[in-house]
């Protein structure tokens, strides 16, 4: 194990809850995918990056504008899911 992201964790925790994440226009049966790739993307962000500056002490959003991005007509769930964890770990900071 890396002891600077064990040193990194045992200092920070960090619990987000998406209650909701509305995507139009794609295929039903990739939502789960979409969602294991949002999930583990957000997981590598917030390990590897610093948080912003509005995230150093306790907050609760009831939204957060992730903005907008485009993708390939025939983009794979696991792009589509890094694009939005992307939007809304940028969406945090705002």
């Amino acid at each position: 194990m890396n002891s600077q992201r064990s040193t990194f964790n045992s200092q920070l925790s960090i619990n987000l809850h998406i209650e909701e994440l509305v995507l139009h226009g794609f295929a039903p049966g990739d939502r789960h995918r979409i969602r294991e790739a949002v999930e583990q993307e957000l997981i590598r962000l917030f390990s590897e990056q610093p948080l912003p500056a509005n995230l150093a002490r306790n907050i609760s959003l009831d939204r957060i504008d992730a903005g907008a991005f485009h993708l390939p007509s025939q983009a794979r769930p696991t792009s589509v899911g890094g694009e939005i964890a992307g939007a809304i770990h940028g969406g945090l900071g705002k």
